[in-house]
């Protein structure tokens, strides 16, 4: 993120606030250790899921590296929590369970991304810097699962739907073809590539249509547009 230096109008790059909360001391500081060493702001940690929804609340995180095996709370209520509190929250998992249940469980209660313990340190620090500009962060084999299951959940009716719902609001043609590139799986980085337009004009497309159609998260979004056939070609 940015900030205006004192009377300048100049921006200055600050570090991205991070939280981790898993319930092995050692990982847990071993984590908070590199991120810090690697330029990020670790404003809290977490031993229990409890103590992650209070800890987290106060200090406001851009990222919450969060385990999924927690003693008080399970991860996913942590994350089902946090996030609606707060829908800018990214949350990465980081665990050691590749168990596609589990995977779906934690998108579907808001995260962000899905990161194995086996990932070396390098992989872990990336995947928390795509994690806070919004791109969905996968272990290599779990993306397709993820994208399976939205298309899975676009299948299923809509519970709001009904003859009295109203116009879908008008998106413009580049918010449209963002949103398709979107439903296709595509991050942030690639669909920037793909469109030859910069990272931070993606991020936009994505937060003014998600405004416009009152959604909340990637998740919700993916889900609308599949539903609308966006994904296809």
């Amino acid at each position: 993120m940015t900030a205006d230096t004192a009377g300048t109008g100049e921006t200055r790059q600050e570090p991205i606030r991070v939280m981790v909360v898993d319930d092995h001391p050692m990982w847990r500081d071993a984590v908070a250790r590199d991120l810090t060493e690697s330029g990020f702001d670790v404003v809290a940690t977490a031993g229990d899921g409890e103590q992650a929804v209070r800890r987290a609340l106060a200090a406001a995180p851009d990222v919450l590296v969060l385990d999924l095996n927690l003693p008080a709370k399970p991860g996913v209520q942590v994350c089902k929590e946090l996030v609606g509190a707060d829908p800018a929250l990214r949350v990465l998992v980081l665990s050691a369970s590749g168990e596609h249940a589990d995977v779906l469980e934690a998108v579907k209660s808001g995260a962000t991304g899905y990161l194995l313990k086996s990932a070396s340190t390098q992989e872990l620090l990336d995947a928390v810097r795509r994690t806070a500009a919004g791109d969905p962060v996968f272990t290599p084999g779990l993306a397709g699962l993820v994208l399976g299951e939205y298309r899975r959940l676009a299948a299923e009716p809509a519970l709001a739907a009904g003859a009295g719902e109203p116009e879908a609001p008008r998106l413009t043609d580049r918010e449209t073809e963002v949103l398709r590139l979107v439903a296709k799986g595509l991050s942030y980085k690639q669909i920037a590539e793909r469109l030859v337009i910069s990272h931070r004009t993606v991020q936009n497309h994505v937060q003014n249509t998600l405004g416009k159609l009152q959604l909340h998260n990637r998740v919700e979004l993916v889900r609308y547009a599949i539903e609308r056939g966006l994904d296809e070609d």
